[in-house]
């Protein structure tokens, strides 16, 4: 008989066990048991603060780089249009969850259950300064990103592309492992204090709404794609569900390329732009991603009571796409390239940014799924708009 390996189980099933775990412990945990996780905690947010930084400097800069190379005008045609849909996806999102959530939590009671819990002090706590801020991150990213893409230079590149991967491999080994402990530390604390049922009520009620949200998103981009490729956008969206089903089961965008690229071609996309915009938009596309992570930013903020100002959350979702572009390579990697904007522009701080982990891998596949399938749609335009003039 096989032995049941706990390595076996996949991210999401640890997150959710995590989670249910955590409530159950917290309604007889002693308060000493409580303070030993929320030590833990303190310790872990610290090290996630030091790697926010690295992360962005490790995986934004040679993204940047990749993305800088090329086929000239094409690149630049794909990647405009990708970029102005994920874009578009996230403003959806704001406007669909801020007039759609206030109804489902009520402020000023998250406020008040926020305010009269009965919060825990860790037993000691470790500081880990990071080495840069996260602006100081970014704006290095940008500068070295276009300027390895600008000189061509081959030897940075190169030492770019094994930073990326020493922080992936950090990532994968040092962070994904221990999350499902954060997040049950974390579900541990909120039950302890009371705070966890309100905040489950209101996740089913948000995946609900996140679920109906890119459907709609999926039926919009193939009217606009079929209106401007002259196809059936029903039958066009109908032909990429194998894409759909595909990345549901895997949640990888990279391993999904094949089947979209085949759903692709189906619909009539030229062989060249379809080989050309499938793996592109499968790095650069994020359209259902930036949904997720823009309705459980509205729906966090809500329930902790914080001020939602629309300016400072289009420069949230302007900086989002292009953060989200060193994603698809990285566990989680969406939710973990948003760290730092979220931290920033929305002022998320490590207790929040957790929560937002765990409802961002509950939906996952979902979101994957979105992304993959709109893909077809950008490979529909871009065929219509430039395939009978592209040199590839």
């Amino acid at each position: 008989m096989k032995r049941f390996k706990i390595g076996k189980i996949g991210l999401l099933p640890r997150v959710i066990i995590a989670i249910i775990v955590g409530i159950i412990c917290g309604a007889f945990f002693p308060e000493w048991a409580v303070r030993c996780f929320i030590t833990f905690n303190s310790i872990f947010s610290n090290f996630l603060s030091f790697l926010i930084p690295l992360i962005i400097v490790g995986l934004v800069t040679p993204a940047i780089a990749d993305i800088g190379k090329g086929a000239g005008k094409l690149l630049l045609i794909t990647a405009l249009i990708a970029y102005g849909d994920t874009v578009f996806s996230g403003l959806f999102s704001f406007f669909t969850s801020t007039g759609i959530f206030p109804s489902l939590i009520d402020r000023s009671q998250a406020a008040a259950a926020v305010a009269t819990a009965n919060e825990l002090e860790p037993f000691f706590t470790i500081e880990i300064p990071p080495l840069l801020n996260v602006m100081s991150a970014l704006v290095a990213a940008f500068v070295m990103g276009l300027g390895i893409s600008f000189f061509e230079s081959t030897y940075l590149k190169r030492a770019f592309d094994e930073f990326r991967d020493i922080i992936a491999k950090t990532i994968e080994v040092a962070l994904i492992p221990i999350l499902p402990v954060y997040i049950f530390s974390i579900f541990l604390n909120m039950a302890y204090t009371g705070q966890a049922w309100r905040i489950i009520n209101v996740f089913v009620a948000i995946i609900g709404v996140i679920f109906v949200m890119h459907i709609l998103l999926l039926v919009f981009q193939y009217c606009v794609a079929g209106a401007i490729s002259h196809r059936n956008p029903f039958r066009a969206l109908y032909n990429m569900l194998p894409a759909y089903f595909t990345a549901l089961g895997t949640s990888s965008s990279a391993a999904t390329i094949p089947v979209t690229l085949a759903q692709a071609k189906r619909n009539g996309v030229s062989d060249g732009i379809a080989g050309f915009v499938v793996p592109l938009c499968a790095t650069i596309h994020l359209s259902g991603s930036a949904m997720k992570i823009t309705a459980c930013a509205v729906a966090l903020m809500l329930m902790q009571g914080m001020a939602i100002d629309p300016v400072q959350f289009l420069g949230f979702i302007l900086m989002l796409g292009v953060m989200m572009v060193a994603a698809p390579g990285v566990p989680g990697g969406a939710i973990m390239a948003a760290l730092g904007v979220l931290q920033t522009i929305l002022g998320f701080n490590p207790d929040q940014q957790a929560v937002m982990i765990a409802l961002y891998i509950t939906m996952d596949s979902f979101g994957t799924a979105c992304n993959v399938t709109g893909d077809g749609a950008i490979a529909l335009i871009v065929d219509r708009l430039y395939g009978s003039r592209a040199q590839l």
